[in-house]
């Protein structure tokens, strides 16, 4: 199954420069998978992050998972997952009855609002991140996650930083000159805004659907993390309150 042209990976520092995570093994996620048919689904909360290209994002949503000692899915592996059948097979009969339910109907009242694309390789990703969601506790990186999961059980950032400072770390991460910097840029924002629209009808840029917006160029790496940690708290805190 192959990705549609506009979610293909776009390269934007995929691991922050760090050796990149190993293969996700058959049956992983559903190790995770524990809720009963008695618990509430979503049993906690999801993180989802937005960014703009070269905002430093990946690193950001590392170190907040870290903090939180959660795992962390990058736009890389959810994309694997989607795509590996073994390994999306084991994460379906893995779950519980009741996640299955959750997923099934979470999907069904996306399309019936036209907020998601009926696209299969859409579709198939709707389902891995609704089932990763439906535990929590997990980070998701990309992929239109907030525009998938319900907004009372996630946080949803977007991370953002001013344009010459986007251009700069791009031209230094992959070594390119200022003007070829700035079209990988403007090419991976383009692409990431129209698979937004294209598949879930959002505008990346409406701030109004994020619970969380950080200017990292502003806030540096580690305060952006800390403050996703203590919103995520925060917002855990509510959601156990309000059940």
């Amino acid at each position: 199954m192959s990705l549609p042209e506009s979610s293909q990976n776009l390269g934007e520092e995929p691991f922050g420069g760090e050796a990149p995570p190993e293969s996700p093994r058959h049956g992983f996620q559903g190790d995770r998978l524990t809720i009963r048919e008695t618990e509430q689904v979503p049993a906690s909360l999801t993180i989802a992050v937005s960014r703009e290209a070269g905002s430093r994002g990946g690193t950001i949503t590392r170190r907040a998972g870290k903090k939180l000692g959660w795992q962390v899915y990058n736009q890389e592996l959810l994309e694997y997952i989607a795509q590996e059948g073994a390994f999306r097979e084991g994460v379906g009969n893995e779950s519980a009855p009741a996640v299955a339910r959750w997923v099934k109907d979470r999907v069904q009242r996306l399309l019936r609002e036209q907020n998601l694309s009926q696209h299969p390789t859409i579709l198939e990703l709707a389902r891995i991140v609704l089932t990763l969601g439906a535990e929590g506790n997990v980070v998701l990186l990309g992929r239109g996650a907030g525009c998938i999961l319900p907004s009372e059980a996630t946080l949803h950032v977007r991370i953002i930083a001013p344009l010459a400072d986007r251009v700069a770390y791009m031209s230094q991460w992959m070594r390119l000159t200022t003007e070829q910097a700035a079209e990988q840029v403007r090419l991976r924002d383009s692409r990431r805004a129209e698979f937004i629209t294209t598949h879930f009808h959002r505008q990346p840029g409406d701030v109004y659907q994020y619970d969380l917006l950080l200017n990292s160029s502003l806030l540096g790496e580690d305060r952006c993390a800390e403050l996703i940690v203590q919103a995520a708290r925060a917002k855990m805190a509510a959601l156990a309150s309000s059940r």
